[in-house]
């Protein structure tokens, strides 16, 4: 339908002399709708749509499904309030919405389009707003009362007598009070309100726009191009450089539209050339502007993401400014509270508040914790480098990674704790110090990061130390050897000789966890030497077991079976039977590779003994799966599958899912030599799947191997 043709249909409805009086402030303004009006009627402000159009498909079915004046009935005449991030398409997904209804025949009566201007400085208040709505009904000015409140009560008025449905989208509100005076009272009429709050006391169905995906941003770049020059395939020819422009945006649609705005006025750049461009961070927000002759009100994120924030208190803004200096993905309401120096609870009710204009939103990592899109982390840090002094920034950083050590060493002290040993209160148990540590890990990585960048070489050299078991469980190798190469460099640094060899002696665990056997062992032998020299014998006899580890692996079993013979006795002697019990566990390995098995048996049962003397479950479990590779080797078959069994129970039990993944492996071997092929299957199923989730793709490799043997045993 053409604006005229909506224009004459609602006239035909409201005129041909009818006469209504709505009741203003005690008297009564008899308003007269001819078909000839002397004021024009402005029905049809629909803009146009958006072409290329793309990304949006479940939301504008939502919204469209819910215009449908046949679906909704009754006083409510909130549609939707669609709610998102500055720049992320709120504005053209309810214009969409309104096509798509206007081209099934919905909104005979009109359409209303007023932006509120409701972040900048021209707000749009209600009173000026009913104004704008009641001139495009055609009432004349001298009719229209001059406060906010009645104007409400002639606009409501207006729409009641109206029989066909109208559709006012009300853009870019700040708040309920702004737009709630604009809500119909009884009839068929339906609102859309845009917003970048949840304006969450509305009766609305609240809808959240999010970003695009890689795809669909794609699209959007592909399709704003071959409009203005058809045939332009610089975004279909290279996809991938485009996707990345995609990342590098954040899928944000403005970001994006003014990508598209910058390669149609300049048709020699390429889509890669763009993203190179984009790639700096410290320039991003720059480049994300395009001049179209407007002045102020011209494309740019980082004006968008200024307009968001006007309207943020004191403490809000600060808050916002200081969360980039937590370094990971997302933060915790705990963390942030620690950031901001802000009691729990008051520190949860900023966040909400953040959340609530989507300038943060909650995390998929969890309840509890907080992101922040891509571009609006760095608006964000331009604006922490400003207030640097003001918020005291680095006072703050201090005490985020103060609070990261402090509790992975409490974590930590769970992981290790032995039954009838104190640990910190600040977990309830090991699942629970667990959950925490998976929860922050990359945060607590990149903390070690930021710790050696900014000079905090106690931080750099600890925070690894606390989470070196926690990664050994996970079998997180690569944030291992980033974080104790950090680690060794502080020791180093801070001339900490206890703390370097501690350093290297973990670095030499995890160097031969990647199959880096030489530089483990000189890791290990550095680190022997100094406790050596220092006259500390029980991190000698750390520094050997390890070492001996590392030699087994490089095929130097002799070696590693005098490294192991030496190191026990040192943990003896400083009274640490855990200790033994590892040194005896490891020469228990050596000595089957050299073929010694009844020794080998013997220091295996040795470990376990001690293991259960000591009640450590997890290296109990270890040991178990150990003795039932020894046991396999000379034929002891049932006795392996027993020792397996045993292994898998308790390291499922304890949460080591890649230990668990080799025990399965070495149980399912066993019983595909007793013809249990059926078991066998799964065990090596299960283990496959536990190396894929930990990323292990040597042992997953074994693992596929271990099951490809079980399949041809079952066809021979």
């Amino acid at each position: 339908m053409t604006g005229r043709d909506q224009n004459t249909a609602t006239n035909n409805t409201i005129s041909g002399g009818n006469q209504f009086g709505p009741v203003v402030q005690g008297r009564t303004i008899n308003v007269t709708f001819k078909k000839a009006a002397a004021t024009p009627v402005a029905l049809a402000q629909l803009p146009p749509k958006m072409t290329g159009f793309t990304g949006r498909e479940g939301e504008l079915a939502a919204i469209t499904g819910l215009l449908d004046p046949a679906v909704l009935t009754g006083a409510v005449g909130v549609v939707s309030a669609v709610a998102g991030l500055a720049g992320v398409g709120k504005t053209t997904l309810a214009v969409q919405a309104g096509h798509a209804a206007l081209k099934r025949g919905w909104y005979r009566g009109g359409v209303l389009f007023i932006d509120l201007h409701g972040y900048d400085e021209k707000l749009v208040g209600p009173a000026r707003a009913l104004d704008a709505l009641l001139r495009a009904f055609g009432v004349p000015a001298e009719h229209i009362p001059p406060d906010a409140e009645a104007r409400a009560g002639l606009y409501r008025s207006v729409l009641a007598q109206i029989s066909e449905p109208v559709l006012v989208i009300a853009d870019n509100a700040s708040s309920e009070a702004q737009v709630r005076p604009l809500l119909p009272g009884t009839g068929p009429h339906r609102v859309i309100v845009t917003s970048r709050h949840t304006l969450g006391s509305l009766e609305a169905r609240l809808l959240d726009v999010t970003v695009l995906d890689d795809v669909a941003g794609v699209d959007l770049l592909d399709a704003a191009l071959q409009v203005a020059r058809p045939g332009d395939e610089r975004v279909s020819g290279d996809r991938g450089a485009a996707a990345l422009l995609v990342r590098i945006c954040g899928g944000l649609p403005l970001a994006l539209q003014i990508v598209a705005a910058v390669l149609k006025s300049d048709p020699a750049r390429n889509v890669a050339d763009m993203a190179a461009d984009l790639a700096v961070e410290e320039e991003r927000l720059e480049r994300l502007q395009y001049d179209d002759g407007s002045g102020a009100g011209a494309p740019s994120v980082a004006v968008a993401f200024e307009m968001s924030c006007r309207r943020l208190d004191q403490t809000s803004a600060r808050t916002l400014r200081v969360l980039p200096l937590n370094p990971g993905p997302d933060v915790s309401t705990a963390a942030a509270a620690i950031l901001t120096n802000l009691p729990g609870g008051r520190a949860r009710e900023v966040l909400a508040s953040l959340a609530q204009a989507h300038l943060i939103e909650p995390s998929p990592g969890g309840a509890g914790r907080w992101r922040m899109h891509d571009l609006m982390r760095l608006y964000a840090q331009r604006l922490s480098d400003d207030y640097a002094d003001a918020d005291n920034r680095e006072g703050a950083r201090d005490r985020l990674l103060d609070y990261y050590l402090r509790m992975a060493r409490a974590a930590d002290s769970h992981l290790r704790a032995l039954p009838g040993m104190t640990v910190p209160e600040a977990f309830a148990d090991r699942t629970e110090a667990l959950g925490w540590l998976d929860a922050e890990r990359p945060n607590l990585v990149a903390a070690v990061t930021v710790a050696a960048d900014t000079g905090r070489d106690q931080i750099a050299l600890h925070l690894p130390l606390a989470l070196a078991e926690y990664l050994s469980w996970r079998n997180r190798s690569d944030d291992w050897l980033a974080t104790m190469t950090a680690s060794l460099t502080a020791a180093r640094h801070l001339g900490d000789r206890a703390g370097e060899s501690r350093a290297l002696t973990i670095l030499g665990l995890v160097l031969r966890q990647v199959r880096r056997f030489e530089e483990a062992i000189t890791a290990c032998q550095a680190a022997a030497g100094i406790c050596h020299e220092t006259g500390d014998r029980h991190g000698e006899g750390r520094a050997l077991n390890i070492l001996g580890l590392a030699l087994a692996k490089a095929g130097r079993f002799q070696e590693a079976i005098t490294a192991c013979q030496a190191a026990a006795p040192m943990f003896r002697e400083t009274g640490d039977r855990h200790g033994e019990g590892m040194a005896l566990n490891n020469l228990g390995t050596a000595l089957r590779e050299v073929r010694q098995f009844d020794d080998a048996i013997a220091a295996h049962q040795s470990a376990i003994a001690i293991y259960r003397e000591t009640g450590d479950r997890h290296r109990e479990g270890r040991a178990l799966n150990f003795l039932g590779t020894a046991f396999r080797q000379v034929g002891r078959l049932e006795g392996a599958i027993t020792a397996c069994q045993d292994a898998v129970t308790i390291l499922r039990e304890t949460g080591d899912r890649h230990d668990e993944g080799r025990a399965l492996t070495t149980l399912a071997a066993a019983l595909r030599q007793v013809g249990r092929l059926e078991e066998a299957i799964t065990a090596c199923q299960d283990a496959i799947a536990i190396f894929r989730e930990t990323g292990d793709r040597h042992s997953e490799e074994v693992a596929l191997d271990n099951l490809n043997r079980t399949r041809a045993a079952q066809k021979a």
